[in-house]
């Protein structure tokens, strides 16, 4: 048996890769997709499905026995959705959803927008695939959705904006709280964008306008806030591409530096931000991936390791409007221990809690320390949490967390003053106990004796 559907790109913490201008819907877990032609197609068991506004999305369980990939149904694909009908019989069946899909003559999904599905157009034929939920989802909240993402037909409106787009980061769910997913005209409304929406909110404030024209200004705004979007995109992944140098150069003249054109990428926010509306129950668990995914970049930029309150405030202003609470953030990284995901949460002996990769290296750390503070300055004057900072490369209350734990590993030792803490190369080590004045001509206490005797 061969598997019709098309395959889905999926991140490193398990979250879809979405299109340009896709946002997600709805979100169904324990869900399995059942070709009527079984002696043809394979079935997708038990995984979770995720509508979109141009495609349906089928992840495999975590937990599946066999391994199965990542598969999608492009919703212009779909000739057909059929109503739901309440019997005595559905009463003791799960819940179904049925709609006819149009497959090509090599028996895979036809997809209009493709080159191959507009040559083979001519000898497509449908298949009718049944939506099994065995979960606890919400069904008809699920196939309402359903409906009004396949009439709403916002891949048209993709593909004459810009027919060469390419994948966006995986970032989920669905739309913000104003005025529902589409727009009047049929287009996708974005969110994110928090700078554009306050300064749009100021503006109505301080005139006299109708409430309609409030509502036209509404719609210019998601409209403008869509283009932000779409040149952020091209923006990112130029920054990923890795381009040669003078392309490089040609940039930093045009647009600032790169550092710089991360920050305003930061800025416009993540396209499809989790909700708890299109998410439900699966809440907590799509945002912890969503999270995974999007503190990649800074981690990198941060050395491995970021403040979780600096991370909180770096993923609020990236939904924009959708804001989470700190301890929906707690929770979310909480669940990393139960994915498979580069990232985790790390709490400090002092309580400061951390998200930091898993690749990140104490010793690493306790090296360049170490090189820092036997330096012949630092062995007589110390190190500040500030001179630790300049040569980590991070934030002072991070390197304090560092140079604390590098005390505690007997590395270090600290002298507290009124100008604050000064930290000092750990000599005990090195000092025989049974000949306490015997003096070794190396090692770090020799290297100490010798500072010292300089300048005296």
């Amino acid at each position: 048996m061969s598997n019709f559907f098309s395959k889905a790109e999926v991140t490193s913490s398990g979250r879809p890769v979405l299109l340009r201008n896709e946002v997600e819907c709805h979100l169904l877990s324990a869900v399995d997709l059942e070709p009527e032609d079984h002696r043809h197609f394979s079935l997708l068991k038990s995984g979770l499905l995720i509508l979109t506004t141009h495609r349906l999305i089928w992840l495999p369980s975590s937990s599946a026995s066999t391994p199965t990939s990542a598969s999608a149904i492009p919703l212009a694909a779909i000739s057909h959705i059929f109503s739901s009908k309440k019997s005595l019989k559905s009463v003791f069946h799960s819940p179904r959803i049925r709609f006819q899909v149009l497959v090509s003559s090599d028996g895979r999904v036809f997809d209009p927008g493709s080159e191959s599905g507009s040559s083979s157009g001519s000898g497509s034929r449908s298949v009718v695939v049944t939506a099994v939920i065995r979960g606890k989802g919400d069904c008809d909240g699920f196939l309402v959705k359903f409906w009004d993402s396949w009439r709403a037909r916002a891949w048209e409106t993709t593909e004459t904006s810009d027919s060469g787009s390419a994948s966006a980061s995986g970032s989920g769910a669905a739309t913000g709280t104003g005025g529902g997913l589409y727009s009047s005209d049929g287009s996708v409304r974005m969110v994110g964008v928090a700078g554009i929406l306050r300064k749009e909110q100021e503006m109505w404030e301080s005139t006299d306008k109708s409430l309609q024209d409030a509502f036209q200004d509404l719609n210019a705004l998601m409209s403008k806030a869509k283009e932000m979007v779409m040149l952020a995109e091209k923006m990112r992944q130029k920054l990923l591409s890795g381009t040669s140098s003078q392309t490089i150069g040609t940039n930093d003249d045009d647009m600032g530096s790169k550092e710089e054109m991360q920050d305003w990428l930061l800025s416009v926010g993540i396209i499809s931000p989790v909700t708890k509306e299109s998410a439900g129950a699966l809440y907590h668990q799509q945002l912890s991936r969503q999270l995974a995914d999007f503190v990649r970049i800074p981690l990198e930029r941060a050395g491995g390791m970021i403040n979780l309150i600096d991370a909180y405030c770096l993923f609020n202003r990236a939904r924009g409007t959708e804001l989470i609470s700190p301890d929906d953030m707690l929770q979310a990284c909480s669940l990393w221990e139960k994915f498979d995901v580069p990232v985790m949460l790390r709490k400090f002996d002092s309580g400061v809690m951390v998200i930091q990769n898993k690749s990140h290296s104490d010793e690493e750390v306790f090296a360049r320390i170490k090189s820092l503070v036997t330096k012949p300055e630092a062995l007589l004057t110390g190190i500040s949490p500030t001179d630790a900072a300049m040569t980590l490369g991070i934030a002072p209350a991070m390197a304090k967390e560092h140079l604390l734990t590098a005390e505690i590993k007997g590395l270090l030792c600290r002298d507290i003053s009124p100008d604050g803490f000064r930290f000092y190369i750990n000599l005990f080590p090195e000092i025989d106990p049974c000949n306490m004045y015997f003096v070794k001509n190396y090692g770090i206490c020799s290297t100490w004796i010798k500072a010292v005797s300089s300048t005296g």
